[in-house]
């Protein structure tokens, strides 16, 4: 553990480098509340994305590394924004008639357009929950609606009018002047309505800890600011929050990294240590639009998961933080296999080389050995070749290459077996488009298939992928036109895998068969 330990204070892996920038905050002196506190926000405003999974885990992440290097005890709290005002109907929910009945109410008193559960509020952190649970979070839920009702933010709210006026000058700034004429970091909740109001302030009162307003019907009302009676605007909730709680870490998206001066600042005048930030770049979908829960665009964590492990949506997480990324489907094969070769590689590295692993950031001291004996990006091309409906179909292909291999030895291979015949299936199938040969590629066609029938040798991947270099070697420059008309000719993609390994796979003799099928154009 210590040699780990020092390996981790000199890593240059980036949950390392924001775990010892926080280490830093209590050089002098460990944390008087006796934990580091990490939080992560989340806005019940629509079904939970894929973002916001991806928040909670590199938030542990950096959780985990903090563990590493340090003694001093961690918390994770998630906190759901749930008593914010709905303010549009999301597009992907049913029932939205009715939802907009409740336009601007707190999303834990709005209908359940799923009528599942007491509110959509309530509907949308069980969602959350349930994804975080998938994935073995540990973490704590904290909920606004409870944590105003409860009295737990009163302190905090009441500091937050004695000092008004300087939150105001910090929020005025901020803002056009036609917003300032009627911004308030107060927002009431209308004593009948239930609705959140967007509306001046008459009097901020010191003494009674109140506030007056007039509604939007022009009926004048005071009100308590303790006690779920009001909340606060976002900009200001965000400090405040962090001021209740005594948050070390947060991390947000790049959309929110203009505003971190003002969450800093609130956070200090309510009395509170502005935390340690880390900003990462947005999620896009395939046509390069932010992820939006309201809109529902981009994959979804349940859409991941129908067709890779757990592990590869944490190994795509990792990659380069500070780089957007297009969450689409055609990034999972690769996340899959990557996810693997790192696996494959950690037991033979220093210590030096583990921290630097994603493997270690996704899985702590604790890394399994990898028992994908053959690569998902090679299951898919099998699965296309054996036109595969069911993953026994290729597990009849996997025995032979591997007879040591079962469902039961094997069980991530066996889900990366059921994986790749429906990704198969739903995505690589319809876009399938083979061609015929040009005469050049026949005839190399040709020798391969006649090399392949008199092949004696091992079914070795090596030897045979050395078998079709030596064809393809004599008649293309580059080399690589050799493949790719294998990829498409037989395969009908435009890349594929080492086909050496494919051949080792799928078997020699069924690899004739397929390669006599092409040139008799059957596939194209």
């Amino acid at each position: 553990m210590t040699n780990m330990r020092d390996a981790a204070m000199n890593s240059k892996a980036w949950p390392f480098e924001e775990a010892r920038a926080l280490l830093k905050r209590y050089e002098k002196a460990p944390p008087e509340k006796g934990y580091v506190l990490f939080e992560t926000g989340y806005g019940p405003s629509g079904l939970p994305h894929i973002g916001t999974f991806g928040e909670v885990l590199r938030t542990t992440m950096i959780r985990r590394a903090f563990e590493v290097i340090s003694d001093i005890p961690t918390r994770l709290i998630c906190f759901s924004d749930d008593m914010d005002g709905m303010r549009k109907v999301p597009g992907n929910v049913p029932n939205q008639e009715r939802l907009a009945e409740d336009l601007q109410r707190p999303l834990t008193s709005v209908y359940d357009p799923f009528e599942e559960f007491e509110s959509f509020g309530h509907h949308n952190n069980a969602m959350l929950r349930r994804f975080l649970d998938t994935f073995g979070f540990e973490y704590e839920f904290y909920s606004a609606t409870e944590f105003y009702k409860s009295g737990q933010f009163d302190e905090v709210l009441k500091r937050a009018v004695e000092r008004y006026d300087d939150i105001m000058k910090v929020m005025l700034k901020s803002l056009r002047e036609e917003r300032q004429q009627t911004y308030s970091c107060f927002l009431p909740i209308h004593p009948e309505t239930g609705r959140v109001l967007y509306v001046p302030m008459k009097k901020v009162d010191a003494e009674t800890y109140t506030i007056t307003f007039d509604d939007p019907d022009g009926r004048e009302w005071t009100l308590p600011v303790t006690g779920g009676n009001v909340k606060l605007q976002w900009k200001p909730d965000f400090g405040a929050r962090w001021a209740a709680l005594d948050v070390d870490f947060e991390m947000y998206g790049k959309d929110h990294s203009t505003n971190t001066p003002i969450y800093d600042r609130i956070c200090e005048i309510l009395g509170g240590r502005k935390p340690n930030h880390f900003t990462y770049e947005l999620f896009l979908d395939d046509k390069g639009e932010k992820i939006s829960k309201s809109k529902g665009n981009g994959l979804s964590i349940d859409e991941w998961l129908s067709y890779a492990s757990t592990e590869s949506l944490s190994y795509f997480m990792y990659q380069k933080p500070k780089t957007a990324k297009r969450m689409h489907f055609d990034v999972i094969p690769r996340a899959m296999d990557e996810y693997h070769q790192q696996l494959r590689a950690y037991p033979d590295q220093t210590d030096e080389q583990k921290v630097a692993n994603p493997v270690f950031h996704i899985h702590g001291h604790n890394v399994p050995a990898s028992d994908m004996v053959v690569s998902f990006s090679m299951l898919l091309n099998l699965a296309s070749v054996a036109s595969a409906e069911d993953k026994e179909t290729l597990w009849g292909f996997i025995r032979r290459y591997a007879p040591e291999a079962t469902p039961e030895t094997h069980p991530g291979l066996d889900a990366a077996a059921g994986y790749a015949v429906r990704y198969f299936n739903d995505f690589v199938k319809p876009e399938k488009v083979y061609r015929l040969p040009t005469d050049l590629e026949r005839q190399a066609l040709v020798e391969l298939r006649d090399a392949l029938k008199d092949w004696g040798g091992p079914m070795d991947a090596e030897e045979l992928q050395g078998l079709v270099f030596a064809v393809g070697r004599e008649k293309f420059d580059p080399l690589r036109d050799w493949f790719k008309a294998l990829y498409e000719v037989l395969l009908g993609a435009s890349q594929g895998p080492r086909f050496g390994g494919f051949i080792a796979l799928y078997g020699v003799q069924e690899t004739v068969q397929l390669i006599d099928r092409a040139l008799d154009g059957d596939f194209a």
